[in-house]
C-alpha cells in the first residue's frame, strides 16, 4: 500500500457546524494532515462539504467515518436539526473510498476516549483508583447524548443509544412543578428537555413564568439577538442575574442525576464521561457539591455512585478521533 493511501478522512457532524479532517497512519496512530470546520446549514449535504473540503482531485483514501448525531442504520442517518441526510454508500462511490463508517456521534465521542491524555479531562469525582469495567458518556449540547460502553475484560466495546429521549425524573417538589409546566408545553418530558442547551432556557423560563424568579430587563433584551442559554451563563457567572445563577443550579442538579441513571443502567463502574461544550463551559459547577451530590444520592446504592469516577472530557475533538480511528479499524477488518 503507498503512503497516500494511508489517509483516513473523518468528521464531527453537528446541526450547527460540521468539522471535517484528514489524518494520515504513521503506524498504530494517526497524524493530523489538515481540518476546517464549515456551518452545516449552508450546505446541501454531507458531500458538498467533503467536496469543498478534498478539492478538485481528492487524493487515494483508505477510509473514512463520521459522527452524526441521530440513529444510524444500515450506513443512513439523518442529523439531528438538518434537512438533509448521510449515505455512507453515496460517499464510497463518489470520492472512490473503500471503507466508510457512520456512526453515532456519541458513539464516536465514546470511541475517542481511548485516544485521549490524561489532560484531556478533567476530575469531578475521582471514585476508586485504577476503577474498570463498563463506561458511558453522557453529552448535553444541542440535545442530550448518550453512549454506552462494554467492557470485556480486555477492551470496550462501543454501543451508541437515544437515552436522552427516555422520560425526566425529577426529584423533588421544585423539579415535579418543572415537570408540570414542561408538560404542557411538550406533552412527553424527555431528559433532553432539562439536561441540554434547550433545556437550560426551559428552566429559566419556567422560573420567569410560575414566579420563581424576577427577569431582568438587561437579560430578556439580550436574549433578542443572543442565544439563550450563553446570556443566561454569562450573567450566572458574572453574578448579575439571581435567576440566571439558580438556572444553572437546577440544570447541574438534573444533569448530575441523569449521568447517575446512566451510569446506573449500564453499570458504569469504570467510569461516567461528560462530553459536548455545556460541561467545559460550566466545569467549576460541575466540580461542585451539588453536581457531586445529585450524582451520588441514589439511596442505597449511593455507595457505589461515590465509588465512580466522573470526568468531563476537554478535548473538543475526541468525537473526531473516535471517528477516524473507527473507519480505520473498518479498514483492518476487511
Amino acid at each position: 500500500m503507498s503512503s497516500s493511501s494511508h489517509l483516513i478522512l473523518a468528521g464531527d457532524i453537528g446541526g450547527t457546524k460540521s468539522h471535517i479532517a484528514l489524518f494520515r497512519v504513521v503506524g498504530c496512530k494517526l497524524s493530523l494532515v489538515r481540518e476546517q470546520r464549515y456551518p452545516s446549514a449552508n450546505y446541501p449535504g454531507l458531500n458538498a462539504i467533503l467536496r469543498e473540503f478534498l478539492g478538485a482531485t481528492p487524493p487515494p483514501i483508505l477510509a473514512a467515518g463520521f459522527g452524526i448525531p441521530g440513529v444510524v442504520s444500515n450506513g443512513r442517518a439523518k442529523p439531528t436539526n438538518l434537512t438533509w441526510g448521510v449515505d455512507a454508500g453515496e460517499i464510497s462511490a463518489e470520492f472512490d473510498i473503500p471503507h466508510v463508517a457512520v456512526l453515532n456521534d456519541l458513539a464516536a465521542n465514546a470511541h475517542g476516549i481511548a485516544h485521549l491524555h490524561a489532560d484531556d479531562f478533567a476530575v469531578v469525582q475521582e471514585g476508586i483508583h485504577g476503577a474498570s469495567g463498563n463506561r458511558c458518556v453522557v453529552s448535553p449540547g444541542t440535545g442530550l447524548g448518550q453512549a454506552g460502553l462494554y467492557w470485556d475484560g480486555r477492551r470496550h466495546h462501543v454501543w451508541a443509544c437515544e437515552g436522552g429521549h427516555s422520560d425526566f425524573a425529577p426529584r423533588n417538589e421544585l423539579e415535579i412543578a418543572l415537570l408540570e409546566y414542561l408538560i404542557k408545553q411538550f406533552g412527553h418530558v424527555s431528559a433532553e428537555r432539562v439536561v441540554s442547551g434547550m433545556g437550560i432556557e426551559n428552566i429559566y423560563k419556567f422560573l420567569r413564568d410560575t414566579g420563581r424568579g424576577t427577569e431582568l430587563t438587561a437579560v430578556a433584551e439580550e436574549m433578542k439577538s443572543r442565544d439563550a442559554g450563553a446570556v443566561i451563563s454569562k450573567h450566572a457567572e458574572d453574578g448579575s442575574c439571581p435567576m440566571c445563577a439558580k438556572t444553572l443550579d437546577i440544570f447541574v442538579g438534573c444533569l448530575g442525576a441523569e449521568a447517575s441513571n446512566m451510569a446506573l443502567k449500564t453499570m458504569a463502574t469504570g467510569g461516567v464521561f461528560l462530553g459536548g461544550g455545556i460541561p467545559v463551559k460550566l466545569l467549576h459547577r460541575i466540580q461542585s457539591v451539588s453536581f457531586v451530590h445529585a450524582f451520588n444520592d441514589k439511596g442505597r446504592l449511593s455507595s457505589l455512585m461515590e465509588h465512580t469516577p466522573v470526568l468531563v472530557i476537554l478535548n473538543d475533538q475526541a468525537a473526531l478521533l473516535g471517528a477516524a480511528h473507527s473507519a480505520l479499524d473498518k479498514s483492518l477488518a476487511k
